[in-house]
């Protein structure tokens, strides 16, 4: 799904685009990435440097879900939405590296939409399954007595499931309303990826309706995680501060601490990129905080959910000893 674009999505946008555009108009359909940099040296190093990121990322990730999967004692939501998070985590970076780590600048229309849909979806269902994760921290430390029946299976279930289709629909309304767009050049995308600020820019078409749905709707969509995150981690330490041991506010703190480090990663580029107005939009700049969060946060997050959870170390150090002794087996 992820590496086959074109095939996903011409089927969706080929009948928008028959009747779309103006006769005599020129439409574009092939655009230019022109990625990070064109200095051959900088390549290299930024060649280099994503593709460690990218294996660490998708090792990494792929590490918790088996090591979650592998462990009885981790079958709660925590480590439910932890394995989800990580998932998704894969399949974001999947969208953008492995083209860039090609250096394949040219990409047709029809694979730049789906590149943006899955892209807008992925990075929405992340911020959805951080808001989840709050909620599970949020039942636990505020309500322990309702935990073990507000975040039942089925309930856990619910939330991942309405965060995937939330996040579908959102993206899949962008990208119809891009695929109306006529391009009529120049081609050239200053990005090393098809986003939806750099799109408009290049669009001949009225764009006012794609920017007050990317403002509005993509503004609720960001930010009503956030604030309920916001809210959550307010009582969560007006909670912990009432407990008399100081070993355990320690140990909430600690237990909540890694959840609060990616949320305050995530949300701080995410919302300087896209929650303001077009007419500020920084290619530069805004490149290089779009890398922070689609390369840099998935890459961080194993380790930030990994290196101060005993449960997690435990459970990495058996699935090592399971895999060690298969390959002695074999």
């Amino acid at each position: 799904i992820l590496f086959h674009y074109s095939s996903v999505s011409t089927f969706i946008i080929a009948d928008l685009r028959d009747n779309s555009f103006p006769t005599g108009v020129l439409h574009i359909t092939e655009f230019l990435l022109l990625g990070l940099s064109s200095d051959p040296k900088q390549q290299v190093w930024l060649f280099a440097s994503f593709l460690v990121m990218y294996l660490v990322n998708v090792g990494g990730n792929s590490v918790i879900i088996a090591a979650i999967q592998g462990d009885v004692r981790l079958h709660t939501p925590m480590y439910f939405f932890l394995s989800n998070l990580s998932f998704v985590d894969i399949c974001f970076t999947n969208v953008i590296v492995p083209r860039m780590l090609a250096n394949i600048k040219a990409i047709l229309f029809a694979q730049c939409l789906a590149q943006m849909y899955f892209f807008v979806a992925f990075g929405t269902t992340d911020s959805f399954l951080l808001g989840a994760m709050a909620m599970d921290r949020y039942v636990a430390i505020c309500h322990p007595l309702h935990y073990t029946t507000t975040m039942n299976p089925r309930h856990c279930l619910q939330l991942v499931t309405a965060s995937w289709l939330v996040s579908h629909l959102h993206s899949f309304t962008h990208t119809i309303l891009m695929a109306r767009l006529s391009f009529c050049g120049p081609n050239v995308i200053h990005h090393f990826f098809c986003d939806v600020q750099p799109l408009l820019m290049l669009s001949c078409s009225d764009t006012s309706l794609n920017e007050l749905l990317a403002f509005t709707e993509g503004s609720f969509v960001i930010m009503s995680p956030f604030i309920f995150i916001t809210v959550s981690y307010v009582y969560i330490i007006h909670a912990v501060l009432r407990v008399p041991s100081g070993r355990g506010r320690y140990k909430v703190f600690s237990t909540c601490g890694s959840h609060l480090t990616v949320v305050a990663l995530f949300y701080g580029t995410v919302i300087s990129v896209y929650i303001r107005p077009s007419s500020t939009y920084s290619v530069m700049k805004d490149r290089v905080i779009t890398v922070i969060y689609t390369v840099v946060i998935p890459m961080m997050n194993p380790f930030i959910y990994s290196l101060r959870n005993k449960d997690m170390k435990q459970a990495m150090k058996k699935l090592m000893r399971k895999t060690n002794y298969s390959c002695i087996q074999n």
